[in-house]
């Protein structure tokens, strides 16, 4: 059990003297709320965000299930398109200035498109985020994204949709994004830093025979809105046990 459980039951129990929570996730478009990407009136690309679906939003109505006399914040830091050298250097602003119990930080997505050549600096990137947090005594988890899509979608009529789809469905199949993730959690384990793996939970839904592709709001690389849900169960199982 984390030390964040601790103070959210010490909330719970002393609500007019404990302080409140906060908890703060990093990460990109997922963490950020995006789901379904559509052609905008110009011919650019907008994405629909829902901030009641989004997987740190469900996560919070878990714990005040469990834990109904005790507030929680939650901050959102995560930026659509962002990378994990992006929220090293947004980490301060972003992050750091809400003085967080908790912060749960999710890359791979994005840095697995630059291909495997760019790694080191996917890895750096975390490295960094690590560092400072530990600096400050805040407790961390590495939560693995979700699987990108395996084939273009028959549903996807944009051209610059399906060209997004081609880009994401290669890191996906040519074992790009494997890599990313599998080395991530391989310097969570040198840095001791706790993982939430629901990237091996999607990878084994696709080799079970589930069509994962079909599970994402936009056919490329977000979730819908039950498989948050998913992240959402599989942060509070890491926390509580």
């Amino acid at each position: 059990m984390m030390r964040i459980v601790e103070k959210i039951r010490q909330k719970n129990e002393n609500y007019h003297t404990d302080p409140i929570p906060t908890i703060t996730f990093l990460g990109d478009s997922v963490t950020h709320g995006c789901f379904e990407v559509i052609e905008g009136t110009k011919r650019t690309l907008e994405v629909v965000c829902d901030f009641e679906a989004v997987y740190h939003n469900q996560f919070k109505k878990i714990l005040s299930m469990v834990f109904p006399f005790a507030p929680i914040n939650i901050v959102n830091a995560g930026i659509s398109g962002d990378t994990a050298q992006g929220g090293l250097q947004r980490l301060e602003r972003d992050v750091l200035r809400f003085n967080p119990d908790l912060v749960v930080v999710c890359y791979g997505l994005n840095d697995s498109n630059k291909g495997k050549e760019y790694l080191n600096e996917y890895l750096e990137g975390l490295a960094g985020i690590f560092l400072e947090l530990k600096k400050h005594d805040i407790e961390v988890i590495f939560l693995t994204p979700n699987m990108k899509n395996t084939y273009i979608s028959p549903l996807i009529k944009s051209l610059p949709l399906i060209e997004m789809a081609k880009l994401n469905m290669e890191s996906q199949i040519n074992g790009t994004l494997d890599l990313y993730i599998d080395s991530a959690k391989e310097l969570c384990q040198k840095e001791k830093v706790v993982v939430c793996d629901c990237y091996e939970k999607w990878k084994k839904l696709y080799h079970s025979g589930v069509d994962t592709t079909n599970l994402l709001s936009n056919f490329i690389n977000h979730p819908n809105r039950p498989m948050h849900k998913l992240f959402a169960w599989s942060l509070f199982e890491t926390i509580m046990f």
